[in-house]
């Protein structure tokens, strides 16, 4: 596949200049050259192709070849600078035959030399970094090859760990340090507690009313099993927890004391 010739830089305007071959060791002189005699004026053009960069003088109107000039190094014997300016360089073109001369080239602007210098700079920057990755991969393909596949019989390992589900139950009410969970005395008496370990129906309360006068003994009170509902019209006993189930009515509480039923005690 042929390579393709890329354009890196075009000026319009550069002089060209009959110039002696530099002496060995020492650099041209711009001020040497009969600068307000050119001896051509035309257009510049670098461009490209592979590693080898090409700088050619054109005619502005026709775009015919009046020289051109290979760039295999840079800076190299091929494009020079001058020694007392920026806007001068010494090129050594070569015809097809491969014969060469050394011309001076100049530049009016000294952006258009800014320009046309960093357009070669440029481009051997790209060959040597071109040259590093292509060496980079033949020294990765001549090293030993990492195996990362299984081998006949090998298994794989995972240990995932211990996964601890959330426990999503209501929790339990507590008095806020574990113990019963306290109701509300009654009227003058003491605090009443209810332990929350006894699952079930009945449910067994001890209530610690205040002593009565004259007596030292606590009274202890069984209640039977609250029913599910209260009676349609039943009302609690003003000032006191509804503890007393379905007996909503001075009628009923006197009647299960007359009647004295299975369960309770007799005061």
């Amino acid at each position: 596949m042929a390579e393709r010739e890329a354009v890196l830089c075009v000026k319009q305007e550069v002089t060209v200049y009959r110039v002696p071959a530099p002496a060995s060791g020492r650099g041209s002189r711009a001020a040497d050259w009969k600068l307000d005699q050119p001896d051509w004026t035309g257009r510049l053009r670098v461009t490209s192709k592979g590693q080898v960069a090409y700088v050619k003088l054109e005619d502005k109107v026709s775009g015919e070849l009046f020289a051109q000039a290979p760039v295999e190094t840079y800076p190299g014997i091929a494009v020079e600078s001058v020694t007392d300016s920026s806007r001068y360089f010494v090129l050594r073109i070569q015809d097809g035959s491969g014969r060469g001369a050394f011309i001076g080239i100049g530049f009016s602007d000294r952006e258009d030399a800014f320009d046309f210098n960093v357009a070669l700079q440029q481009h051997f920057r790209w060959v040597k970094q071109d040259a590093e990755l292509l060496k980079q991969e033949q020294n990765l393909d001549t090293g030993p090859k990492l195996d990362l596949g299984f081998k006949e019989g090998q298994t794989l390992e995972l240990n995932i760990g211990n996964i601890k589900k959330r426990d999503r139950s209501r929790p339990r009410a507590t008095g806020g340090t574990g113990g019963p969970v306290p109701l509300l005395p009654p009227p003058g008496g003491k605090v009443t507690t209810l332990d929350p370990s006894v699952s079930g129906s009945p449910a067994r309360i001890t209530p610690t009313p205040p002593a009565q006068q004259g007596s030292n003994a606590d009274v202890t009170l069984g209640v039977a099993p609250v029913p599910s509902g209260p009676s349609k019209g039943s009302q609690p006993a003003e000032g006191s927890p509804n503890i007393w189930g379905g007996f909503s009515s001075v009628t009923n509480w006197e009647t299960a004391k007359g009647s004295h039923p299975s369960g309770w005690v007799q005061f």
